[in-house]
């Protein structure tokens, strides 16, 4: 077995990979969705030597099957949230501690202490259901912060409005983090100043207004908060970590994350630096369920292993993760 230590300890892409190499063996071993997939790929487990050989799961496998790597009793499931008629993903998780470890790590990474943060949260979509694991990671955030001032607002703007004009002048460091429609919706009520606050976009516009190429997005959000960057982040259902843009749309993983770009028409073969494909994601944190994930993202990745996501395939469906069309 695994350790989860070294799973969060790693410390360089060689640790990575052979890490990786491990977690592979380990899920195709014990994974039966997993393993029947490899075996339609005519995959030979024992000549799977680099990250690049590695099969990795279409995301749609998390809507049509159950994938867990153990016969651990599930202890949470969770769902994205779909548009109406639409199969919804499920990630059936054995062990959250996995989850909370890796979300705690992966804010501290970028972040560093959480008690230094009032985090204010402005997510109404996820709010009014279950099973959202955005909603989960930062109702913990929000309990770690340890600060009275934390906390969800769903449509009470004047009081977001008054809390974020207040924390900001006395100088504490606050993250607001919401869903793009509804920082869309504060500014038009509000326009502010700040300057020690982070703002972070998850996407998504939920139906609720036209979507927008990220440039121009985070242009009109900049403008409206009187910051310089938007922050983002890139999560989904079916991870367990999270992608961190600290601002111009550029993400980074952390240390147990990892991402590479398929050929958007040979889905076997790999893109190099800087041209557009198919994003697809290993998160060793994903032990219990499957860490090799062929998303339907579109994105690019840049020579020092950062990211930018540029929008969906066509056919796939609209999801609540951080996304601008083309």
């Amino acid at each position: 077995m695994i350790s989860i230590t070294h799973i969060f300890s790693i410390s360089s892409p060689k640790q990575f990979e052979k890490i990786a190499l491990k977690v592979f063996r380990f899920q195709y071993e014990n994974n039966l969705v997993y393993k029947e997939f490899c075996n339609l790929m005519n995959t030979n487990v024992q000549e799977v030597k680099s990250l690049q050989q590695i099969p990795f799961l279409p995301i749609q496998f998390f809507k049509s099957h159950t994938i867990i790597s153990n016969r651990d009793a599930i202890q949470k499931t969770f769902t994205s949230s779909g548009t109406t008629g639409v199969i919804n993903s499920r990630h059936c998780v054995t062990d959250i501690s996995l989850y909370e470890e890796s979300y705690q790590k992966g804010f501290a990474q970028f972040y560093g202490n959480i008690e230094d943060y009032v985090i204010l949260a402005l997510l109404p979509s996820y709010l009014g259901r279950e099973g959202s694991s955005l909603i989960y990671m930062i109702k913990d955030l929000i309990k770690k912060t340890n600060n009275p001032e934390s906390g969800f607002y769903l449509h009470n703007h004047e009081a977001l409005i008054e809390k974020l004009i207040a924390l900001d002048k006395s100088g504490q460091n606050v993250i607001l983090i919401g869903v793009t429609y509804a920082l869309l919706d504060l500014i038009e009520k509000h326009q502010f100043q700040l300057k020690n606050t982070f703002i972070m976009e998850t996407g998504g516009m939920k139906g609720k207004r036209k979507e927008m190429i990220r440039e121009d997005l985070h242009e009109q959000l900049c403008g409206g908060f009187g910051v310089s960057v938007i922050h983002s982040e890139y999560g989904m259902t079916e991870l367990l970590s999270q992608a961190y843009s600290l601002g111009e749309g550029v993400f980074e993983c952390p240390s147990w994350m990892q991402i590479l770009i398929r050929d958007t028409e040979d889905a076997l073969t790999y893109s190099k630096n800087g041209k557009t494909g198919g994003i697809n994601v290993i998160d060793l944190a994903n032990i219990n369920s499957c860490s090799f994930i062929a998303t339907q993202d579109l994105g690019k990745k840049n020579p020092n292993n950062s990211f930018e996501i540029l929008g969906r395939f066509d056919n796939s469906d609209i999801r609540g993760c951080n996304l601008m069309v083309l």
